[in-house]
């Protein structure tokens, strides 16, 4: 694809050199570049972009974006290599990604998942009720990609980088993909990642404290706008009716279709709060599904679960799912680590969670102590993974589980 097409639509403060010339990869990291490369060099918290430009330009960039504040002619490389200095170089990414991948956003649904907790669930929910509902789906999270059943390759983050989901879009479309779902953090959107993205639906599942910090949000309002953009990009939004400062996105987007769920407060998708049934194994509510009163079940337990639930109920009801599918899609569904039981020789209840926050944990342990029965042990670390971590994927916190307390699985 030609440069002057990549770059048609970025904001460009400065520019010298050919763009007339072919572009065949983009990307940000200079160790991903390939001959005839666009090279993005964003500044991170630790390093200067333009400080890669020599390793792009070795791995075959042809052509380079800087930051707004670079002086590109001073920079000391060819002047056969066109520069570019654009206002927002992680939006420029974006959008060149978009543009050389031929906005597949565009030609396919599109869902998005956000909130604190309860995003890779719902998203697999989601999943799971559309893929029985007969589409083809893919999904973008913090565990893998997966594009129509096939797990495509494992995640190291929550929204990935807006090339790398472009790229998964595209294949999806070369694929036949009918629907996409991203799990998007706030980082995401507050970073660009999921600029140019055409989202369809966007779903916010809650809030509560997490990522304030001087490198991440400065506070919780900050936090709830840059989750709130996701529903603003959304042309239908679905929110948890019963969280405080997420059942205020309704007013403050009076224009647009929004789906609300819940359990406590009336909702378009509610679960009869007298009638929730909580085990260590599953949860089992009510709702009102097309004007009939249709009983649930799903197989992951803990009282979010429930909102999780009901969240991907709500989402999906956008694609005229029937309740059977919803029934049949949720029963057995198990989502890796996220209140995840494993077998065992002793037959005690032992759970896998992903609770990384003070709020994840006090909720799993909360959801926990409403049905356990006898002692619950809570074993929670972090840091370097042990050596025997490459023997299972349920890594540290299992690893020391069965180590002090002698449970052979």
């Amino acid at each position: 694809m030609k440069l002057s097409k990549l770059i048609s639509s970025i904001e460009i403060k400065h520019k010298i050199g050919d763009f007339d010339l072919e572009i065949t990869n983009v990307h940000s990291d200079s160790r991903k570049i390939k001959e005839g490369g666009l090279f993005i060099a964003i500044n991170g918290f630790a390093k200067n972009g333009i400080e890669f430009i020599p390793s792009a330009i070795e791995h075959g960039a042809k052509a380079i974006i800087v930051e707004p504040d670079v002086d590109i002619f001073s920079l000391n490389i060819s002047k056969e290599i066109p520069v570019i200095s654009v206002k927002n170089t992680r939006e420029a990414l974006a959008k060149t990604a978009c543009e050389f991948y031929e906005n597949p956003s565009q030609k396919l649904k599109l869902i998005g998942v956000t909130g604190t907790k309860g995003k890779t669930t719902t998203t697999f929910m989601i999943k799971s009720i559309l893929e029985k509902h007969g589409l083809k789906v893919g999904l973008i999270g913090s565990i893998a990609v997966y594009i129509n059943g096939e797990k495509i390759e494992d995640t190291d983050r929550t929204t990935p980088e807006s090339i790398e989901i472009q790229k998964h879009l595209a294949t999806m479309v070369k694929r036949n993909t009918d629907v996409a779902i991203i799990e998007v953090s706030s980082q995401a959107t507050k970073l660009n990642r999921v600029t140019g993205c055409d989202f369809d639906v966007g779903v916010f599942t809650n809030l509560s404290e997490d990522h304030i910090s001087p490198k991440e949000h400065s506070d919780m309002e900050d936090y709830f706008n840059c989750k709130l953009q996701l529903l603003k990009m959304a042309k239908c939004g679905v929110i948890n009716n019963d969280d405080e400062k997420v059942k205020t996105i309704k007013e403050l987007l009076p224009n647009k279709t929004i789906k609300t769920f819940g359990i406590n407060n009336l909702s378009d998708i509610q679960a009869d709060s007298n009638d929730v049934v909580i085990t260590d194994s599953y949860i089992d509510f009510t709702i009102d599904y097309n004007h009939k009163k249709e009983r649930i079940e799903a197989a992951i337990p803990g009282k979010f679960s429930v909102y999780n639930a009901l969240g991907a109920i709500t989402a999906a009801s956008y694609f005229d799912v029937t309740a059977d599918e919803i029934r049949e899609s949720l029963k057995d569904l198990k989502v890796l680590g996220r209140s995840e039981l494993v077998p065992n020789k002793l037959g005690l209840t032992i759970m896998i969670d992903y609770a990384h926050t003070p709020s994840s944990l006090e909720s799993i342990l909360t959801a926990v102590n409403t049905y356990a029965k006898g002692r619950v042990i809570c074993a929670w670390g972090v840091g370097r993974r042990p050596r025997c971590y490459q023997k299972t994927h349920y890594g540290r916190n299992f690893w020391t589980l069965s180590r002090f307390y002698g449970i052979d699985v």
